[in-house]
């Protein structure tokens, strides 16, 4: 199985990279599965019905996501539908959506940390409990979706052997870590965005800078006339026979947003 996993889609801006690069990328690399973070997809906050349908158009196979699924109410009957679209696992039992699921020979589980984050349930744990639940033998990738670059790696180690993939999201900002753990598990500490590069993780400069420098509250907004977008993303290999990692590369591109 060959596998591309796409990190936090930011805005209007990352949503048209993907249907400019991943319909090709599939060729090029010959891709069977493509998932993606996609929890800033709709204005940089959350995801709606109309954006993740954008998004499943532009060859995405499987969403994920993060603490920012609940910023847009329009996407909450689709997390209960069979869409495959997922949310963290560790939330508590009775809130919209699931976090794990089977999208034909891939099962994904979406996991959020709780360092510098929400006080959720224990991701480690519930990753167990997931893991148990899986009657039948598939490759699996686990989305951590986590601040602490500790927590991310921590959680690699913790399921080294379990699964095929840990990859961590949410900060945007891509790490050279990636590697095949000694047990066979594919690791990288975050793919990082795929969104507008002239910015601050995907938001115009100047308000950031100047709620740095204030401490006022300040409206934060996609960066959508930064021409470049980077695409931050990785590929795995993984083999049929074990499920386990054979490889894993960064597949990092530029699109500048007027085509050239």
């Amino acid at each position: 199985m060959r596998l591309l996993f796409i990190g936090d889609i930011v805005g209007k801006p990352g949503r048209r990279a993907i249907s400019a690069l991943v319909p090709a990328l599939r060729r090029e690399l010959a891709l069977d599965v493509v998932v993606a973070n996609g929890e800033n997809a709709a204005a940089g906050r959350g995801l709606t019905v109309k954006t993740a349908q954008e998004l499943f158009g532009g060859g995405v196979d499987v969403i994920t996501s993060g603490n920012h699924i609940w910023d847009q109410s329009d996407i909450l009957p689709m997390l209960d539908a069979e869409a495959p679209i997922l949310r963290p696992a560790n939330y508590p039992p009775d809130v919209p959506g699931r976090g794990i699921g089977r999208f034909g020979a891939l099962t994904v589980i979406n996991l959020m940390g709780r360092t510098f984050m929400y006080e959720i349930d224990d991701p480690f744990r519930c990753a167990d409990g997931l893991l148990a639940s899986i009657t039948e033998r598939t490759p699996v990738l686990v989305d951590m979706h986590a601040e602490a670059t500790s927590e991310k790696i921590a959680m690699g180690w913790y399921l080294d052997g379990r699964v095929s993939v840990v990859v961590g999201t949410h900060t945007h900002v891509p790490t050279a870590d990636a590697r095949v753990l000694p047990k066979g598990t594919a690791f990288v500490s975050d793919a990082g965005m795929c969104g507008p590069r002239d910015s601050v993780i995907g938001v115009e400069v100047e308000p950031v800078i100047r709620k740095f420098l204030t401490g006022m509250p300040t409206r934060f907004v996609v960066a959508e006339k930064s021409k470049a977008v980077q695409f931050n993303s990785v590929l795995i290999e993984i083999d049929d026979a074990t499920g386990m990692a054979r490889s894993i590369q960064r597949v990092d591109r530029e699109w500048m947003q007027d085509g050239e």
